[in-house]
């Protein structure tokens, strides 16, 4: 197993990737980590979503940005839109191809990526009754389930994937995440996490891991010193 390689959908499952570990860790201090899960089949982290205006940077040369219209961020809706005007075409191949897990988690893709996290689940899932096996598209599923609330089910499918191999750093890894952020289970965290480095004992980012378990454990130190003071 190599965190360093790529992973696509329809290939054998490989972990990505040093810069979304390094933004775990980021994560981490800043409070956010739950918000940036390890993705399966489409590494790259979630863009942006805005319900207000911003105006854009003004570049060298550029008119008096009071004179120009305010760019905005997409909102959900927006974003929405685009995913369904995108997807589309996919959807419509799959009219003649029900049984196409590539194709249906192609759609999911879409879906996540514009954060329509309970659409997206639904074409995961599809994808995993004829691909069972696929721990790339798990994790995306496990993820979307994750951000509409369900964290057990998200273990669950995270579970699920262990069976399919017990040593899978990412899937290790987005377990350690949820235990912490989802069940505040702390112990666990830390128990899994343990795990990547005693099953990769050559792991690339071995530091990297070392230090979001000490964070971890620094939390509950953290924690019970706050406790104690309320109470005093």
């Amino acid at each position: 197993m190599n965190l360093a390689s790529d992973m696509s959908a329809d290939t054998k499952p490989r972990w990505p990737s040093t810069p979304l570990l390094a933004m775990c860790a980021l994560c981490l201090s800043t409070g956010f980590l739950a918000g940036y899960l390890l993705r399966g089949s489409a590494p790259a982290p979630l863009p942006a979503v805005a319900s207000t205006e911003n105006a854009a940077p003004q570049a060298f040369g550029d008119p008096d940005p009071a004179q120009q219209p305010p760019h905005k961020m997409p909102t959900i809706d927006d974003m929405k839109r685009m995913a369904d005007k995108k997807a589309a075409p996919l959807l419509e191949k799959l009219k003649s191809d029900q049984k196409n897990p590539q194709l249906e988690n192609q759609i999911g893709l879409i879906y996540e990526n514009a954060h329509q996290f309970k659409v997206a689940a639904g074409y995961f899932e599809k994808s995993l009754r004829h691909d069972p096996k696929n721990i790339a598209v798990r994790a995306d599923y496990a993820s979307c389930l994750y951000y509409t609330g369900d964290v057990d089910g998200a273990l669950a499918q995270l579970d699920r994937s262990l069976g399919y191999d017990p040593k899978h750093a990412g899937t290790l890894m987005n377990i350690g995440i949820i235990r912490w952020k989802g069940k505040n289970d702390v112990n666990g965290t830390v128990a899994v996490w343990e795990k990547v480095l005693q099953y990769h004992p050559d792991f690339p980012q071995k530091d990297l891991v070392q230090h979001m378990i000490a964070q971890a454990k620094q939390s509950v130190k953290t924690a019970k010193i706050g406790s104690d003071g309320q109470k005093g």
